[in-house]
């Protein structure tokens, strides 16, 4: 048996990063990019690497050039968290797992720590392989509680339910991270939005603009966890820009999203230190009309458009003056 496993990457529209702290999200998926996990029966159990796991390099300066682009770990880590948080999962519900072994192999097309949700994805991708291999069933809003604790329980990485809820759900979906919901059910309030509601939406990212999300949201929680007022008006803040993110669609006035995309920006730019070439972005993005915020933790943005003209003067605005590339997604 051949297992072929697909996670696509996401951009969050509303509401981020107050996932992470019982808050609320706007979010989208689409297929322009993905991680892919293969796996098959074999008689050892082996993960094999990707072009992101080598260790061979040229000469010094390869080596720097690709620790400065991938950082020091690639999807091996993931895989193996992955797998390791699945088997205490069964053990912990008194599932029986076949006694089989399999090699595992992944790819992924995602840009690399542009806020793009390129770790979560490979570990979607990972919990789906090996739920369809063991023949394992778990409940739906269960799943992307699984996910997140493969990262911050095995991994030690910060991070919010938002990217594995809509990577397991796919498509446009609204997320409330009620506390009250959490602790008694377990997961929160997700629900599935008609894409076709959503305005013109563009993405655009720096292809050597690499941002450590675990790094931002630790030190967010820290802040967080002390109680800094502006940090907890500014979670509140964000909570209440998905809501309206969510009314203004469901109202089928999508040109509304443009002013509320463009505030949860601006708010988390009075709490986190931004960039210069993030900040230069989502500047010459807004500069010909569109909106812009971040679509993760920086690197990339999402933002809204009114029309092919815009659309035409964005891409050569932020291709020609600082080499972006800006992609009209592909809404799963």
């Amino acid at each position: 048996m051949i297992v072929q496993t697909k996670a696509f990457t996401r951009a969050g529209l509303a509401g981020n990063p107050s996932d992470g702290y019982f808050g609320k999200t706007l979010s989208v998926t689409f297929k322009d990019f993905y991680a892919e996990v293969t796996m098959y029966e074999t008689p050892d159990l082996e993960i094999l690497p990707n072009q992101r796991d080598h260790s061979y390099f040229e000469n010094l300066q390869h080596l720097v050039a690709d620790v400065q682009r991938h950082g020091y770990y690639g999807g091996i880590r993931l895989i193996k968290a992955a797998a390791k948080k699945f088997s205490d999962y069964c053990q912990e519900k008194g599932i029986v797992l076949a006694e089989k072994n399999f090699t595992v192999r992944y790819n992924s097309n995602i840009p690399v720590q542009v806020g793009l949700a390129g770790s979560s994805a490979i570990v979607t991708a990972t919990i789906r392989a090996l739920m369809t291999f063991y023949g394992v069933e778990i409940q739906k809003p269960l799943i992307p509680s699984l996910i997140l604790s493969v990262e911050t329980d095995e991994l030690g990485i910060s991070a919010g339910l938002q990217d594995r809820v809509v990577q397991t759900y796919e498509g446009l979906v609204y997320m409330d991270f009620d506390k009250g919901l959490l602790d008694t059910q377990g997961y929160g309030y997700y629900e599935k939005l008609d894409p076709n509601l959503l305005p013109l939406i563009y993405i655009a990212f720096l292809q050597d603009l690499s941002e450590v999300s675990g790094i931002a949201h630790g030190n967010l929680r820290g802040r967080y966890m002390a109680g800094d007022p502006a940090v907890l008006d500014a979670m509140k803040y964000f909570a209440e820009r998905a809501e309206l993110a969510r009314d203004c669609l469901l109202a089928h006035q999508p040109e509304k999203l443009a002013a509320i995309m463009n505030d949860n920006f601006d708010k988390r730019r009075e709490i986190f230190p931004i960039s210069r070439r993030n900040l230069e972005m989502v500047d010459l993005a807004r500069s010909v009309g569109a909106s812009a915020k971040f679509s993760g933790s920086g690197g990339a943005i999402v933002g809204t458009y009114e029309d092919e003209k815009m659309f035409k003067k964005l891409k050569e605005t932020l291709q020609s003056e600082i080499g972006a590339v800006v992609i009209k997604p592909e809404i799963c």
